[in-house]
Formats: structure tokens, C-alpha cells, sequence
């Protein structure tokens, strides 16, 4: 079983997803980390885990459709069974959604059905409820409204800060999302052999 990795930025969910992989914790292979900005900090992660990288752009390719064509051959000529977004700030379209539906899984900072979409930190924050939290969840063709895998609240402090609240938010994905894509590599696993 072949994963990809998709992110956009740092990369910090991506590291800690490679070295679940690397350790065996999680099933399958890290095959592939597909970025759309060529110049993001997250490649450099990614060759320190010697994972292979592919990166381009939409205008690039001159658009969505041919962005999304291009990514699909990418993911057919890594042999790819499964999909993990990790901080990819993109909406995943009809080309690549119809391959793969049913396995791609995405990780929101909120808990959702709260604060979907971008900013969702930020958001909860102006807001101030007690808590926002971190969702898991599989992707469908709407914003962030696919199945949850796993949830969990990260509490909303008086002092906080956004900087304060957004470090506890990532802490509390950097547990989740192993545990998650786990539950939903087995889960693949389990039905396709």
C-alpha cells in the first residue's frame, strides 16, 4: 500500500506523519509528498526523509482541470492507493476526488462542523468559545463536510493568544493524525484484501 503526503507549507504534520512511517507505525509506504509551491519549507522535510517529491503549481499547468490531470498521472505513476493531506491548501477537485474517493483523508484545525474552510483558527479565536478542536475526517466533494475518523477538543484559554492557541492545536494534531490515518489505512487494508 503506497501513501502520498500533499502539503502546501511547513510541513510540520508531514514530519511527523514520515516518521510514523519510517518507524512502522503506520502501514504501508510513504511513497510520494506532492507540494504545490515549489519553494515551500516542507520539501526540505521531505529529503531529509528521502521521500520522493513532486512539485508544481496551477499556473503551471495553466489551470485546475490540467493541474489536477497532471497530479492524477502523478499518483498513477507512483502506483499511489492512498492519500493523506497535510496542510494542503487547496480543494481536492472532481478529477482526482472520482479516483480516489473513499481515499483521501484530510486534517482540519477545528472541530468540525465548525470553522470549515480557511482560518479556522483565527476564526474560533475572534469568537472565543471554551474550545475549537482538531478533526480527521475523509474528503468529499463539499468544504471539510467529509466523515470524521477522529476528533478531539483543544480547550480556548482566557490569556490566550493566537500564536498560543495555534501551538496547542498542532500539538494535539501531531497526536491525532498518526492515530487517524491509521484507523483508515487498516481500514483500506482490511478491505482490499
Amino acid at each position: 500500500m503506497k501513501v502520498a503526503i500533499f502539503a502546501s507549507g511547513n510541513g510540520t504534520n508531514y514530519e511527523v506523519l514520515a516518521e510514523h512511517f519510517q518507524k512502522g507505525d503506520l502501514p504501508g509506504e510513504l511513497a510520494l509528498l506532492f507540494c504545490d509551491h515549489p519553494d515551500a519549507p516542507v520539501i526540505k522535510r521531505a529529503e531529509k526523509f528521502q521521500t520522493p517529491v513532486v512539485t508544481f503549481t496551477v499556473k503551471s499547468c495553466g489551470g485546475k482541470q490540467k493541474y489536477e490531470e497532471k497530479i492524477l498521472q502523478v499518483l498513477k505513476d507512483y502506483q499511489i492507493d492512498f492519500i493523506a493531506l497535510a496542510g494542503y491548501m487547496r480543494v481536492i477537485g472532481p478529477t482526482i476526488l472520482n479516483e480516489y474517493e473513499g481515499r483521501i483523508v484530510n486534517l482540519h484545525p477545528a472541530y468540525l462542523p465548525a470553522y470549515p474552510g480557511l482560518h479556522s483558527i483565527e476564526r474560533a479565536f475572534a469568537d472565543h468559545p471554551n474550545e475549537t478542536g482538531v478533526t480527521v475526517h475523509y474528503i468529499d466533494s463539499g468544504l471539510d463536510s467529509g466523515p470524521a475518523i477522529a476528533q478531539k477538543h483543544v480547550p480556548i484559554y482566557d490569556d490566550d493568544t493566537v500564536e498560543s492557541l495555534e501551538a496547542r492545536i498542532h500539538e494535539c494534531e501531531h497526536h491525532l493524525y498518526p492515530e487517524a490515518l491509521k484507523k483508515a489505512l487498516l481500514k483500506f487494508e482490511e478491505e482490499n484484501n
